[in-house]
């Protein structure tokens, strides 16, 4: 239990939430109670969090940022293409999952209601829409530019679906180290990037272009 004159941090805040939900089988009742019973006042909580949801929400993101740290400290990371990035993402996202397993489990199956569940992921999905925009590579981004806002949004949405059913998977995975759940990634993954070079952005566009082109011709 954290006394008086250990220093709080976002993270040992985190830590602390994510033990006493573990323990009581359930989340605290209010910040004044998650905060007596560790020793240390409400006004320290607010200098991190406004409220219990917001550091439930800063959780999914922090499994996140700790995800990213991993990746830097790889000196090969940034020389990998966007596929070899995104594998690598799921891989050791899903490893930090695995060691948090109880908790996220207890935390994404509390409600009945899946969109209660899924308010929870919300900082996690700004923050892994940004992660996705800055590992596109110019192979997959269209070279007209007035499209490309529309395409990086495209593959943001599409990235963001593909995580959620990845972490769906994994919820409801019961094989030995979660195996099941590595061969769903390397699939699922591949399938991706595949569909993404069979049918590239600039060749719908031109044929956009070609079909409204000879559509004018015709009414003309």
């Amino acid at each position: 239990m954290a006394t008086k004159k250990t220093p709080l941090t976002k993270d040992t805040l985190i830590a602390m939430y994510m033990d006493y939900t573990l323990a009581h089988d359930e989340k605290p009742k209010s910040v004044y109670q998650f905060s007596k019973i560790n020793g240390f006042t409400e006004s320290a909580f607010y200098a991190f969090f406004g409220t219990i949801e917001s550091l439930e929400k800063e959780i999914f993101k922090t499994f996140l940022d700790k995800t990213l740290e991993l990746l830097d400290k790889n000196k090969d990371y940034d020389s990998y293409d966007m596929k070899s990035k995104m594998l690598s993402f799921y891989f050791t996202f899903f490893e930090l999952l695995t060691a948090n397993r109880s908790y996220v489990v207890m935390s994404l199956k509390q409600h009945q209601h899946q969109l209660k569940n899924l308010m929870q992921l919300s900082e996690l999905r700004v923050a892994f829409k940004k992660y996705v925009t800055g590992i596109i590579t110019d192979d997959i981004r269209t070279q007209q530019e007035r499209f490309q806002n529309f395409q990086d949004k495209a593959i943001q949405e599409g990235s963001w679906i593909q995580l959620l059913l990845t972490l769906k998977f994994w919820l409801d995975d019961d094989s030995a180290a979660f195996e099941k759940t590595d061969l769903y990634i390397e699939k699922s993954v591949k399938v991706t990037f595949e569909l993404m070079h069979i049918t590239p952005i600039d060749s719908l566009i031109d044929f956009g272009k070609f079909i409204f082109k000879e559509t004018i011709q015709k009414k003309s």
